[in-house]
């Protein structure tokens, strides 16, 4: 041990993940701690705007070993903007977006952003966040928007498989795919939080799934990190 409750391999991942966020150009990292402890990363400082936090955080889980994020960073505003503001950006962007339906609403409180309403797809979910996440005075988003899905059609197994072999950052061997319901669950183990999680987007994308169940666990090979490092 070569501090108190830490091991090599924790201070190993706490150098590489300090090490990605400044590389991320889309990060300011000068106000970020980062501590890591048994594959678990917690981020915490501040940053200027809340897409910097949220790159931040998928910065971090790019680091082979990674097994889970805290984002504790808190989004301290450059510039302060009253919510009526807001609210009025937040409106032209959802407009802006085709496939954001109308039924998606916002509520602003003191740059804290609400999404809620009913929409038939995952990535109409997405997309409406996306929309407003860049927005000048927005600290944080809640999206609490419902999937209402049309019928899972018959072959959406397979078709969610096929989407799986299809993506060049995922090696889908070793994942298992059933569904329940309106329900993907995903079992299986991959080599990192971002394959982890492409298979998860891969997974939303098919027709009449309103939930993804993610039990895919994070297995770094052995020494991977230390090469790395």
């Amino acid at each position: 041990m070569t501090a108190i409750g830490l091991s090599d391999t924790d201070i190993s991942m706490k150098d590489a993940v300090m090490r990605q966020l400044e590389w991320d150009p889309e990060v300011d990292s000068t106000a970020v701690g980062v501590t890591a402890k048994n594959g678990a990363v917690t981020l915490t400082g501040y940053i200027g705007t809340y897409m910097g936090k949220l790159a931040a955080e998928r910065a971090a889980k790019h680091v082979r070993g990674v097994r889970a994020v805290a984002n504790d960073i808190e989004v301290r505003l450059k510039l302060e903007r009253v919510d009526s503001d807001v609210a009025a950006d937040i409106v032209r962007a959802l407009e802006l977006h085709s496939g954001v339906p109308e039924t998606v609403q916002a509520a602003v409180h003191h740059g804290h952003v609400t999404l809620t309403g009913k929409v038939n797809w995952m990535y109409q979910k997405r997309v409406a966040e996306k929309a407003i996440r860049h927005l000048r005075g927005v600290r944080n988003v809640l999206n609490y928007i419902v999937i209402a899905p049309q019928t899972v059609e018959r072959d959406v197994r397979h078709r969610i498989v096929e989407a799986l072999h299809r993506n060049a950052n995922l090696d889908s061997r070793n994942i298992t795919v059933s569904i329940s319901g309106d329900t993907a669950v995903l079992t299986g183990v991959v080599g990192s939080w971002l394959q982890r999680e492409s298979a998860e987007r891969a997974a939303f994308d098919a027709p009449g799934i309103a939930r993804v169940d993610n039990r895919i666990a994070v297995e770094s090979r052995r020494g991977d990190l230390d090469e790395r490092c």
